[in-house]
């Protein structure tokens, strides 16, 4: 018996250790091909057929890789379970799935920090590598606590390319062609004066500070040509890619901190939109002022 009890340890170890996988695909054969595949080479397989059971398995079980269908069956499916996946177990490797991957969706998944956008079909082996290859590459985050600030300063950079890329999606609603300058031109102030505002707050109630360069981007965003609504858009993007920003940081933020850090986000934000258009209904103004002589 005690021999017995050993061995069963061993087991109990061994099954601990082996990777486990979140399969999500709405095809019956794509699931039962992959899944045998996958468990023949040493994973532990959980499979769903659809987002809502997928969903519902990533808010109960904690998984080492996500390997989702991009459309189940509607376009974009697969980055709402991406999405979960990190917002759940921020450390576990996504992989989507598609044979034909659009390069907005591409370009959507990499926003949603997937590891990879795979086009089907995929060789066995290179799958099965390419899975092992992305565990050992995984690093664990400390948890080191962080303010809503200090991560926004830190991560200024990577939220304004998230920003940009974002506009970069929707040509419909931002038509101006600018460079890179000068359509991120006022961001660095912007990220600046948030920062600041989060680590000395103003008492409840207290007006926004004033902001010399917001009404200079109205200005600019008036010469540039962009409509009221396209302000609006863009402003809106601004306050998604920072909250994006801070959804990739939960393991680290300061919770006790969050709902006030967002609070102030949302209305220096707000605030300098609107310091932005008064500045641009004012130069709208002097363009329709008569020519004088």
């Amino acid at each position: 018996m005690p021999h017995t009890k050993i061995e069963h340890s061993i087991v109990d170890d061994e099954i601990l250790a082996t990777p486990k996988i979140l399969l999500v695909d709405d095809d019956e054969t794509t699931r039962e091909i992959l899944s045998a595949i996958l468990e023949t080479s040493g994973f532990q397989v959980v499979v769903a057929a659809n987002v809502n059971d997928a969903l519902s398995l990533i808010g109960a079980q904690t998984f080492d890789v996500l390997l989702s269908d991009l459309h189940m069956p509607n376009p974009g499916d697969g980055l709402t379970v991406v999405s979960a996946m990190r917002h759940a177990n921020p450390k576990a490797v996504t992989l989507i799935l598609s044979s034909y991957p659009a390069m907005k969706e591409a370009a959507e998944a990499i926003l949603l920090q997937a590891d990879g956008v795979l086009v089907k079909p995929m060789a066995v082996v290179m799958l099965v590598d390419l899975i092992r290859g992305r565990l050992k590459q995984r690093t664990i985050p400390a948890r080191v606590i962080a303010s809503v600030a200090d991560i926004l300063e830190e991560e200024t950079q990577s939220t304004i390319s998230d920003w940009l890329l974002r506009v970069e999606l929707e040509p419909d609603i931002i038509t101006i062609p600018l460079g890179y300058d000068d359509r991120t031109a006022h961001l660095l102030d912007l990220f600046s004066d948030l920062v600041c505002r989060l680590r000395y707050p103003l008492p409840l109630g207290t007006r926004a500070l004033v902001s010399t360069a917001a009404a200079q981007h109205g200005v600019d965003r008036r010469r540039q040509g962009y409509t009221a609504a396209m302000m609006v858009e863009e402003s809106r993007m601004v306050q998604v890619s920072i909250f994006h920003t801070l959804q990739n940081n939960l393991y680290r933020v300061n919770f006790s901190l969050v709902l006030v850090g967002v609070m102030t986000i949302a209305d220096e934000v707000d605030s300098q939109l609107a310091q932005a258009m008064a500045s641009y209904v004012s130069e709208s103004n002097l363009d329709a002022l008569p020519v004088v002589a």
